[in-house]
């Protein structure tokens, strides 16, 4: 019986060696592990992004904003040990809430400060500060550098007015603000809400800058 001769390769002309063979075996396997760990690879990233799908779909959602009311006064009491002057807390109007009170101290010269962030009914922003011990260019940063453009009474209390509305300016929150001082407090009030609202919240600051005073 004939012996079978080892079919020619056309890249090379003539059989291969026992060494090609192997050599060309080798690559065909490894070519397939990899194939097959970058289909694994694909797979996995399938089922993982299905199931965060899975879960996005089943956690129950509200379509109402997240909105914090925060315990002004229980915050004030522990932050108490900070300040010799009493802390402020507000009485403030039906329908405001606040999402944020603590202790802030500027990098920039060190000043601390009592803070408490309200929201008004009209869904605008009004930021106290009691500034303890504090100086003029502390309330400058919180101003955003703005100039004062006038002064107003509000139950017996001076504050100066930086009403920064029509300026065009970039000024942040401080489109509008009012400062006063008593004690050893520099009270600032700064945001967006209307005039009218300011005026409501330093009536409200009126008992605390009067122990103060």
């Amino acid at each position: 019986m004939a012996t079978r001769e080892p079919p020619v390769v056309a890249e090379l002309g003539r059989p291969e060696t026992p060494e090609e063979t192997a050599a060309r075996k080798a690559e065909n396997s490894l070519k397939h592990r990899q194939r097959q760990t970058l289909k694994n690879l694909v797979l996995a990233l399938g089922a993982s992004l299905l199931i965060v799908l899975v879960i996005v779909l089943i956690v129950p959602r509200s379509g109402a904003p997240i909105d914090r009311d925060i315990d002004v006064a229980a915050v004030a009491e522990q932050a108490q040990i900070a300040s010799d002057d009493p802390l402020a807390v507000p009485k403030v109007p039906e329908g405001w809430r606040a999402n944020a009170a603590e202790l802030r101290t500027s990098e920039a010269d060190g000043v601390t400060a009592w803070y408490a962030g309200y929201l008004t009914p009209s869904s605008e922003y009004i930021g106290m500060y009691q500034g303890l011990q504090a100086n003029s260019t502390w309330v400058s940063a919180l101003l955003e550098r703005t100039l004062a453009t006038g002064t107003t009474t509000i139950d017996g209390v001076e504050w100066t007015v930086y009403d920064n509305r029509g300026t065009g300016d970039d000024v942040g929150n401080a489109e509008y603000g009012l400062t006063t001082e008593a004690g050893g407090s520099t009270f600032v009030l700064l945001g967006t809400a209307t005039p009218a609202e300011f005026e409501a919240l330093a009536g409200a600051l009126v008992p605390t800058i009067e122990a103060l005073s």
